[in-house]
């Protein structure tokens, strides 16, 4: 661990360097071409991501500009490892200090709109990769780097992938928090549709604006200890008959059953989408490894948790959240001034370089 973490220290100016090279492109969705399926900005960062890799020694895929991966290892018929982060941004509104895509540095932060949502801990977990292979590091199966760019509006780009390509036997995103997420909330989101705009008002007045958001008045109030309450959330009127609101819903109830449910209220309910909750065995091995190598690197309790948010662990099989975001640290990416303290990301490239190290090399997952 002492050899990992010591080489960890010594790439920290290429890291710093490769991170800032990459927040510096502005890749916010755009118009879509022929060879850039989420915009020019979004293909550049993803062009210019691959070649970084490739100038780190990594083999590189680049899959119709919509995705691509560094891969390092022998590659097995059993599969591969993989992180997988996205190098797609939201739009950087008002109110920033600095130009939102100069990488600015000042007391040790990095402030970029992408610093933390996701390009500073993908490239972190590149460069983790980066360091076990300067140490001689032979893994027994592939371990892919994965570089979406279609995560904040669709997942369109992780849809494309598993059109193309197997998912992994294991592996994580470091796009929520610490310590390592064993299970996501599903997201159900519904349209309710009345006959007449009064009715429509009728239903915000009685199950809206005079209720909370556990969903008791709408009879869908599902609780359990692990995860809590059922929340509705992201209310919108789509016209004068049509409501829309999403429903974050824990592990133990279906989408199915939550719209025969409304459907029982005698509401007109359309399903515009739905993912489903994500839950893995606490105990699983690779949940195992990313909570000791965790607690390794860190000294801190790392018990397994779980989270309301949405990340590509949704879509993507055998994939769990792990980081980057440390406890306590809330309400950085999507705002302005989003920041990256560099301390941080040295510390989560040590826990990414170890929890790579021991899934390239355990046989049971």
């Amino acid at each position: 661990m002492d050899k990992i973490m010591n080489q960890v220290d010594k790439i920290v100016p290429e890291l710093i360097n490769g991170i800032k090279r990459i927040v510096r492109i502005p890749s916010v969705q755009d118009t879509a071409t022929e060879d850039a399926p989420y915009g020019e900005n979004a293909r550049k960062a993803l062009v210019e991501t691959l070649n970084l890799c490739e100038e780190l020694g990594f083999e590189t895929v680049n899959i119709d500009n919509h995705i691509g991966y560094a891969s390092f290892g022998p590659k097995n018929k059993d599969g591969y490892i993989a992180a997988i982060g996205h190098l797609d941004v939201v739009p950087v509104g008002e109110g920033w200090k600095h130009d939102p895509f100069s990488a600015y540095e000042e007391d040790g932060v990095i402030y970029s709109r992408g610093i933390l949502d996701n390009k500073g801990p993908i490239l972190s977990c590149l460069y983790a990769l980066f360091a076990l292979k300067q140490l001689g590091y032979k893994p027994n199966r592939e371990i892919r780097i994965i570089f979406g760019c279609n995560e904040e509006t669709g997942f369109h780009d992780l849809k494309y992938y598993l059109s193309k390509k197997q998912p992994p036997l294991a592996g994580f995103t470091p796009d929520c928090k610490f310590p390592v997420v064993y299970a996501e909330r599903g997201r159900l989101v519904v349209n309710v549709k009345y006959a007449n705009t009064p009715a429509l008002h009728q239903f915000l007045n009685t199950y809206i604006l005079n209720s909370d958001n556990s969903g008791v008045k709408l009879e869908i109030d599902y609780k359990n200890d692990e995860f809590g309450k059922l929340e509705t959330r992201n209310y919108k009127i789509i016209d004068d008959k049509t409501f829309q609101f999403a429903i974050s819903y824990p592990y133990g109830i279906t989408s199915n059953e939550l719209v025969e449910k409304l459907k029982n209220k005698g509401f007109e309910v359309d399903v515009v989408g739905n993912y489903d909750p994500v839950y893995f065995n606490r105990n699983a091995p690779m949940i195992s490894i990313m909570q000791e190598s965790y607690e390794a690197v860190t000294g801190l309790d790392g018990t397994p948790v779980t989270t309301t948010g949405g990340t590509y662990a949704k879509l993507m099989p055998h994939i769990v959240p792990f980081g980057p975001s440390f406890p306590g640290q809330k309400g950085i990416g999507h705002n302005p001034n989003e920041w990256m303290k560099i301390d941080d990301l040295i510390m989560i490239t040590k826990i990414y370089a170890l929890t790579l190290y021991r899934l390239g090399l355990e046989e049971h997952l």
